[in-house]
């Protein structure tokens, strides 16, 4: 089995690339960089095509520079457009303009009336931008957006920073970004996804995927069959588990049944769920198997228990929570449970306290709420919020959102690319919360489980935006029925 894609944020990917140029001979990265961008805007162009390359002074321009040589040499029509200061470049970009120029190579000092071309390729901005683009820069930008024609981006797409997938003031929208090296953080989280387009990964032969520097993963099909083996035969309800479900104040059961259901169609052995409204239903009639039970009942029988969806925040619900804290099996928190968590400092210290796993799922006003401050902030840099949240609460964590983010107290972390804004709707979050327990009862561990919960609840949505033909119109209750399809496609070996 493949090992996981790792992520890096740029302080590696400068750690990676400093290595490799302290060889002897150093390796020629902007010569092979530009090579692989030149063979992917070749992919995407017919013979005789025009290109426009927008090229920055720094090292993506001269990336841009190497790859408009190679495609000019490949009789296309390609001219480039510099921007910015041609003497201030780094050595290495500057000797990839003068073989442009050496070439014959066209230059334009400012960009053209109209984009008379057939693809555009950025080489604006690479990992290194750290401040909003401004001037001519984000009128260029502005007018790349606004053109139907298609975008090739190096290494990023020129505004995104790369670490945490937050536009700069504006931001380049492509439809394919190669990025070099390895892959970065800022291209599959927050913002990132929506300019990146399709992400091609050339790895410029550094075999960053095996360098011993801190990554996080990309999450894939391989935590889920780590966190559950194909069932035996010799097999029974017993054999994976209870799990507990607390949560349904009045006005709000719906989100306890839908946790519920979740875990029991995860392949939990048994599910109870406990509900604080006093006119709470006895049975489901949508899911019969399910017992419904007191909250006392509800809390003492799991294996593992979730505590959270519908709970409200009245000081039942308080008191309830502050009994959850105290058992010694595994713990999801969500939804309200983390609102009182956020209020509470007491709360707080009990969680962090315990011996037992805990589980959180906040979405980033949750997260900013229990970190105080604003969801702005946490989404300014989501992997260093939700590595920052686990510590504080000794706790394994997924920041939700697009690229959500799995953290552990040690500092691990990954992104999941699966799912889509279908996932935008009322209800999901309290179905991850369930599928999270289901996993943990059937025996994975706790950090394995979340990770293959989150990568599972977001196959599960683009399963559905397969079959409804977009993401709208995607529910919470579709996403129940869809679990167990994608878990024993994986599980028995028929997705990668």
């Amino acid at each position: 089995m493949a090992a996981p894609q790792r992520v890096f944020r740029t302080a590696q990917i400068r750690v990676i690339e400093s290595r490799a140029i302290a060889a002897v001979p150093p390796p020629p990265l902007m010569a092979w960089a530009g090579a692989a961008a030149a063979r992917e805007a070749r992919a995407m162009l017919s013979a005789g095509a025009r290109v426009l390359v927008l090229a920055g002074a720094g090292n993506n321009g001269g990336d841009a520079l190497v790859a408009a040589r190679h495609l000019r040499d490949s009789w296309l029509d390609v001219r480039v457009v510099l921007l910015g200061d041609a003497a201030g470049m780094p050595a290495d970009a500057a000797a990839a303009f003068a073989a442009w120029q050496v070439s014959g190579g066209t230059t334009l000092t400012a960009l053209p009336p109209a984009f008379d071309a057939d693809l555009l390729i950025d080489g604006l901005f690479g990992i290194g931008l750290a401040r909003p683009v401004t001037g001519v820069f984000a009128e260029s930008i502005e007018r790349m957006n606004a053109a139907t024609i298609p975008v090739l981006a190096l290494d990023v797409p020129s505004g995104i920073d790369a670490d945490t997938g937050r536009v700069l003031g504006c931001a380049v929208r492509a439809t394919t970004t190669i990025t070099f090296i390895a892959l970065k953080p800022g291209l599959l989280t927050l913002d990132g996804p929506d300019h990146a387009g399709r992400v091609v990964i050339d790895s410029l032969g550094l075999g960053a995927n095996d360098a011993d520097v801190p990554a996080g993963i990309v999450l894939d099909a391989s935590v889920v069959r780590r966190a559950i083996a194909p069932r035996t035969a010799n097999s029974h309800k017993g054999s994976y588990g209870t799990v507990g479900i607390i949560g349904g104040a009045p006005g709000m059961v719906g989100a306890v049944l839908l946790a519920a259901r979740a875990a029991l169609h995860a392949g939990a052995g048994k599910v109870l769920a406990g509900m604080l409204a006093e006119d709470a239903p006895s049975v489901d009639p949508a899911q019969p198997e399910l017992m419904l039970r007191t909250v006392r009942e509800a809390s003492a029988a799991g294996t593992v228990l979730v505590v959270g969806p519908g709970l409200g925040q009245s000081e039942a619900a308080r008191r309830v929570l502050q009994a959850s804290l105290e058992v010694t099996v595994p713990l999801v928190l969500d939804a309200d449970a983390l609102n009182l968590i956020a209020g509470d400092a007491l709360l707080a210290s009990q969680v962090a306290r315990r011996f037992a796993p805990t589980v959180i799922t906040p979405h980033p006003a949750e997260a900013a709420r229990l970190l105080q401050e604003t969801t702005t902030e946490i989404q300014a840099d989501r992997i260093d919020a939700a590595v920052r949240l686990a510590q504080r609460l000794n706790a394994l964590v997924v920041l939700k959102g697009a690229g959500s983010i799995c953290a552990a107290a040690n500092g691990m972390w990954c992104i999941n690319t699966s799912g889509n804004p279908g996932l935008a709707s009322a209800g999901t979050g309290d179905v991850l919360a369930g599928l999270v327990g289901a996993l943990i009862a059937q025996g994975a561990a706790p950090f394995d489980a979340l990770q293959a919960a989150v990568h599972v609840h977001g196959l599960a949505a683009d399963r559905l935006r397969k079959t409804l033909g977009g993401p709208l119109g995607i529910t919470a209750s579709a996403l129940v029925t869809a679990i167990p399809l994608v878990l024993n496609e994986i599980v028995t070996g028929g997705a990668g």
